[in-house]
């Protein structure tokens, strides 16, 4: 969490801590700024060699700015630079950048795609990870919040879920019609939410509801630990690649079908023999030659 007061410009930051940094926190903080995109992909042993200085300098300089650490400042940057650009704009900037060149438009994204992934590596540890299985596994029930394009990773994650023999409910709507969603909600579900961007009233209304009913809370986001973490019993930082250009659900997805291969891991008899059934029920409703 950073200490610094809400709202201030990451440049304002910089002005009001020039006093106190080192020349060496200075050279880093001036790299920050300068090269915001790359401080949200970057590993501090990369932006050192950047910047040319050590690693322990670059979460010196963060710290020297205000922020508890390196992840800190990423959230930070990562929000600021959301509310800077909307979508049109951030579409806009990844125009600008391959052009009307189909082939820099496939190589650009696979390289958005590739980035990540490897930030994925470092923000979601292993430890974190398998908590995330453990509580989906401890749950009577598995509700997932997603609204936007989230709903339909929420709706591919519950699909999935069902054949391997769990219980999922998807939580995708807006406005009034969320409100019947959220009846439904019982105590010993676990909620998951994917939520990024903002704090909306749904996600809001999410937490108020698992808040009365005692559930355990898992949230997936980028940049709205700092705004909303506090609520949920587990944090996990799902990167959507540079801010300041098109969103991808890369890494998303990605965390996605690793926690389903660590759910089946967990419990492959009960996984297989749903699978089997679905194989079988499929044979029923569409004949035999469509069973897989």
């Amino acid at each position: 969490m950073s200490t610094g007061s809400p709202g201030a410009g990451f440049a304002a930051r910089i002005q009001a801590a020039a006093g106190r940094l080192t020349p060496a926190e200075r050279r880093v903080a001036l790299y920050f700024a300068g090269h915001r995109e790359e401080v949200l992909l970057a590993s501090a042993v990369a932006l050192a060699r950047k910047a040319g200085t050590s690693d322990a300098t670059v979460v010196r300089a963060a710290k020297a700015l205000g922020y508890d650490g390196l992840d800190a400042l990423r959230r930070d940057l990562a929000e600021e630079l959301r509310r800077d650009l909307s979508p049109a704009g951030r579409v806009a900037r990844a125009l600008q950048d391959v052009g009307d060149d189909p082939d820099a438009a496939f190589a650009a994204t696979l390289d958005l795609h590739a980035e990540a992934i490897a930030s994925l590596k470092r923000s979601v540890s292993p430890a974190r990870f398998r908590a995330t299985v453990d509580h989906l596994l401890a749950a009577e029930r598995v509700a997932i919040f997603g609204i936007g394009p989230s709903s339909a990773i929420a709706g591919y994650l519950a699909i999935q879920l069902g054949r391997f023999g769990l219980d999922p409910l998807v939580l995708a709507d807006t406005g009034l019609l969320l409100a019947d969603r959220l009846l439904r909600l019982r105590r010993g579900d676990l909620l998951l939410v994917m939520a990024y961007g903002r704090v909306y009233p749904e996600l809001r209304a999410v937490f108020d509801r698992a808040d009365e009913l005692g559930m355990a809370t898992v949230l997936m986001t980028d940049s709205l630990g700092p705004a909303i973490g506090g609520r949920a019993g587990l944090v996990l930082d799902i990167p959507r690649g540079r801010a300041d250009t098109i969103s991808l659900h890369t890494a998303t997805l990605a965390f996605v079908e690793a926690l389903l291969v660590g759910v089946a891991a967990r419990r492959p008899d009960a996984t297989l023999e749903s699978l089997r059934d679905l194989n079988r029920l499929r044979g029923e409703v569409a004949g035999p030659d469509l069973a897989l």
